[in-house]
């Protein structure tokens, strides 16, 4: 659904290599945060996505990538919500998430750098804080029964689309899919974040064969369609991302075989490019405070 199409033309800036990289920078900067409070606290997370794939291929961002991801299970990520009250440095950094913004509607928590602006094309008339952010997606066990790993893949899509309803009523890519989204829309993202914290809270009661982030994709899905092997979680290494370490799985090139087979391989030049579309992007704002 990012996709805009031919119908629908929104205001956007030109996402310039400039740009990007300093988009990259205060991106960077948030992940330091992150480290850092992980480190002092003892807490796993792993970069994730093409924040992995760029650490191991290219040892940095992937030229061309224009975000942050990492992964955590769900008692590290409690914990590192917790010590974030007061080890968050909150006059640079803003930790993200419905407890925290009661505008906020995604799925998982962002680190967001307080006075930037970065705001989607299709976005503006969002609430929520939009400061430049990484993303952290929180991992969930997955039942071991077949049929409700279905039952629980088919909740959680529902759950990502009702999230995500307020968005695609403005930038689905026809007339269709933006009056379908317009209906969602009318389910209040609390049901979803409810709905979500029910099924987290039951399969948490005991480990499982596989874990996920509930609310989001994986680019992989005839191999990671249900969940990616919580034993990936297990153990940690370093690896060199822009100049510095941070911590990933270590058996980081079997998670990124899985999410993207042969991930050695670069793609065609026609896809080497940012896939955000942008409204606006700088300096300027003060610290949000809900």
């Amino acid at each position: 659904m990012g996709n805009l199409g031919r119908e629908r033309k929104l205001n956007e800036i030109e996402l310039t290599p400039k740009i990007l990289r300093e988009l990259q920078l205060i991106q960077l900067e948030c992940l330091t945060e992150l480290d850092r409070i992980c480190r002092a606290n003892d807490i796993d997370y792993s970069l994730d996505g093409g924040t992995l794939l760029g650490a191991v291929r290219h040892g940095g961002f992937i030229p061309w990538d224009d975000d942050i991801d990492v992964i955590m299970l769900r008692d590290d990520y409690e914990m590192f919500y917790g010590v974030c009250k007061t080890e968050l440095d909150s006059k640079r950094f803003f930790l993200q998430e419905r407890r925290t913004d009661p505008h906020y509607c995604v799925g998982y928590p962002r680190i967001r750098r307080n006075g930037t602006v970065y705001r989607r094309a299709g976005h503006e008339h969002m609430k929520y804080h939009e400061g430049v952010f990484i993303d952290i997606f929180v991992l969930d066990n997955v039942p071991d029964n077949k049929f409700l790993r279905i039952l629980h893949r088919f909740v959680c899509f529902c759950n990502r689309k009702i999230l995500w309803s307020k968005s695609g009523k403005r930038i689905a890519p026809n007339v269709f899919w933006r009056s379908w989204f317009s209906l969602v829309s009318l389910i209040p993202a609390a049901f979803a974040f409810w709905c979500n914290d029910v099924i987290a809270r039951v399969c948490n009661r005991r480990k499982t064969e596989l874990v996920r982030h509930n609310t989001h994709p994986y680019p992989n899905p005839k191999v990671c369609g249900y969940g990616i092997p919580c034993d990936l979680l297990e153990r940690y290494t370093e690896l060199e991302f822009e100049e510095q370490r941070f911590r990933a799985v270590a058996e980081n090139e079997r998670y990124l075989t899985m999410l993207y087979g042969n991930f050695m391989i670069l793609p065609p030049v026609e896809e080497r490019k940012p896939s955000v579309r942008l409204a606006e992007f700088g300096w300027g704002r003060e610290s949000y405070d809900s």
